[in-house]
């Protein structure tokens, strides 16, 4: 504390140059001397009120606010490398002590979850790991381009003096090669490969294909925003499909389950920032095998948190898997009506 008090006292130091004067009902060194407490009226009996907790005595200086500061950050700090290995190695450990009461020593899962997911997002829109092909993949794209192009010409050139059954059949290569070319340039500039009408779709999906293939960067940039900002979602649609792995237990509740998911869903954030981190810096081998790690982690996770043998925890694994899958696309389809509606 101590240490903390010196690095205030030498950046307020720099930034005032002086002393200031207290203000009436303050002493020198900035305490108040109040004798209820400033934020709930409950009278003092101690350094801190027994009703909301807060000090007795506040201080304003620009000293204590950076206090504050160093401590609350030097507190998360040491909070996150206690937290952090017990989510990556054992996470139902750390599930079940949280559970059980143990929260002074870790982050507490709603405060890791909005941390987690903010720094997956960021890192996808910094490093851009989602968002657009590799040179590699351009440049064979372009290659086949060319090639198509050049056979392109060819039929065309075949088909000017051709006649009965052999035009037919030309013309049905030169159809083909077309849609081929447009499939390859419309990758190239950044979309699907897939061409989707939204002719017989409904109109509000009709006029979000149709944003879509005029400008699809606006599309995926509101795509993203939305994710990030409709991410907590993924809680309350995750939440249910735990609890039919124990359906009408009186020992796991509701509270439960949703402190296993937000954990979880911490560690998968966590986990696309390092698949991010080492797609952009060229390790694509070691980005797709950390895919392997969510049943592993689930599987642990199910063990320590419920207490559950191997063969319970397995077969809980494989079903919440499937139930991953489905959690994932029933956002991604919320995702995309909020944008439809935007």
């Amino acid at each position: 504390m101590g240490e903390l008090e010196a690095v205030a006292d030498a950046v307020t130091g720099g930034v005032l140059g002086r002393a200031v004067e207290p203000r009436a009902g303050e002493t020198a060194d900035g305490h108040t001397q109040e004798t209820s407490c400033l934020n709930c009226g409950t009278p003092l009996v101690g350094t801190y009120c027994h009703a909301c907790g807060q000090h007795a005595h506040v201080h304003k200086t620009l000293r204590a606010f950076f206090h504050d500061f160093l401590h609350g950050l030097l507190n998360f700090e040491g909070k996150i490398w206690r937290t952090l290995p017990l989510l990556a190695w054992k996470p139902g450990d750390l599930t079940r002590r949280y559970i059980d009461g143990e929260r002074a020593r870790f982050i507490s899962p709603v405060a890791l979850f909005l941390f987690s997911v903010f720094l997956m997002f960021a890192a996808v829109s910094l490093l851009g790991s989602f968002g657009g092909l590799p040179e590699a993949a351009k440049e064979d794209l372009a290659k086949e381009l060319r090639k198509d192009q050049q056979a392109l010409a060819v039929l065309e050139q075949q088909r000017k003096g051709a006649g009965g059954a052999a035009a037919a059949k030309l013309d049905e290569k030169i159809t083909d090669l077309r849609a081929e070319i447009r499939t390859i340039e419309r990758v190239r500039n950044g979309g699907s490969a897939v061409q989707v009408d939204g002719a017989d779709a409904p109109s509000w999906l009709a006029g979000l294909i149709a944003t879509a293939q005029k400008n699809p960067d606006l599309v995926a940039y509101r795509l993203q925003d939305n994710a990030s900002k409709y991410s907590w979602m993924i809680i309350p649609l995750s939440v249910p499909f735990v609890w039919l792995l124990f359906p009408f237990s009186r020992r796991f509740r509701l509270y439960n389950h949703t402190v296993f998911v937000t954990y979880s869903l911490c560690f998968m954030s966590l986990l696309v920032v390092a698949g991010v981190i080492f797609q952009s810096t060229g390790l694509t081998v070691i980005a797709g095998l950390l895919w392997l790690l969510p049943p592993f982690h689930i599987y642990r996770q199910l063990k320590g948190t419920y207490a559950l043998g191997r063969w319970g925890a397995l077969w809980r694994t494989m079903l919440l898997t499937i139930f991953a899958l489905i959690v994932i696309s029933l956002f991604a389809a919320l995702v995309v009506g909020m944008g439809a509606f935007e």
